[in-house]
C-alpha cells in the first residue's frame, strides 16, 4: 500500500517534493521506501542517485541539515576553503553528506565518531567543528582550541525541560562563533528543506 501511494505522488504533477519522516516503525524498510521516491522529488536528498551525485560533486538534492549548515557558514562569511573541518558523527543524514559537501567546497575534512580513539586529539585540531553524534554535551571546553567555529547539530531535553546539544556550553568560551541550541541548526534545516522543494518546483514546473 505504501508503494502504491508513493507511485501516485511520484506521478502527481501537483506534488513537487516528497519526504519520509524518519525513523519509521521497525517493520517498515526505510531504505526501500526512500529508494522508491522519484529522485527529482527527493527533497530530503536521501535517494541513492542524489547521494551518489553529491559524492561525485554533481548537482543533486542535498540533505537539508548539511545544506543548512553550509548556508549558515556562508551567511556569516565563514570560509571553509583550506580549513580543517572535523565532523563528529557519521550518519547518512548529517555526518557523511556534510563531509562530502565540505570536501566539494575545498575544505580538509576529518570524520570522527563515538568510537574514535583519542577523539580529543582530533577535535582540538579543528578550525571548524561540526558535532552530530547524538550524545548529550559530549564535547567540552577541553575538546576545542581557541578560535574554533562550532556547529552543534545535536538536540536533547534536560530534566527541567530545557534543550541542549552535543556541545557543552563551556566550549563556547573558546569559540569565535557557534550555533546555539535551540534556534541554531534546526531552523536552517527547515529553510534548506523549503529551498530544495522550491528548487524542485522550478526544475519541473507546474
Amino acid at each position: 500500500q505504501l508503494f502504491i501511494e508513493l507511485n501516485k505522488l511520484n506521478h502527481d504533477k501537483d506534488v513537487h517534493g516528497i519526504i519520509v519522516q524518519l525513523p519509521l516503525p521497525k517493520h517498515i524498510d526505510a531504505n526501500a521506501i526512500i529508494d522508491h521516491i522519484a529522485p527529482h522529488k527527493d527533497v530530503d536528498g536521501f535517494h541513492p542517485l542524489n547521494v551518489g551525485n553529491l559524492h561525485r560533486g554533481q548537482n543533486s538534492f542535498v540533505s537539508a541539515t548539511p545544506l543548512g549548515i553550509l548556508r549558515l557558514l556562508e551567511f556569516y562569511s565563514i570560509d571553509v576553503v583550506s580549513k580543517h573541518v572535523v565532523v563528529v558523527g557519521r550518519s547518512n543524514i548529517v555526518g557523511k553528506p556534510i563531509a562530502a559537501l565540505l570536501l566539494n567546497a575545498n575544505a580538509t575534512v576529518t570524520i570522527t565518531h563515538s568510537k574514535t580513539k583519542n577523539l580529543m586529539q582530533h577535535t582540538q585540531q579543528a578550525d571548524i567543528l561540526i558535532v552530530a553524534a547524538g550524545i548529550k554535551q559530549m564535547i567540552t571546553v577541553d575538546h576545542v582550541k581557541e578560535g574554533v567555529v562550532i556547529v552543534d547539530v545535536g538536540i536533547h531535553r534536560n530534566d527541567d525541560g530545557t534543550l541542549c546539544g552535543d556541545v557543552h556550553p563551556s566550549a563556547y568560551e573558546k569559540a569565535s562563533a557557534y550555533s546555539p541550541v535551540p534556534k541554531g541548526v534546526g531552523p536552517m534545516t527547515i529553510a534548506a528543506l523549503l529551498l530544495n522543494t522550491f528548487q524542485a518546483f522550478k526544475e519541473r514546473g507546474v
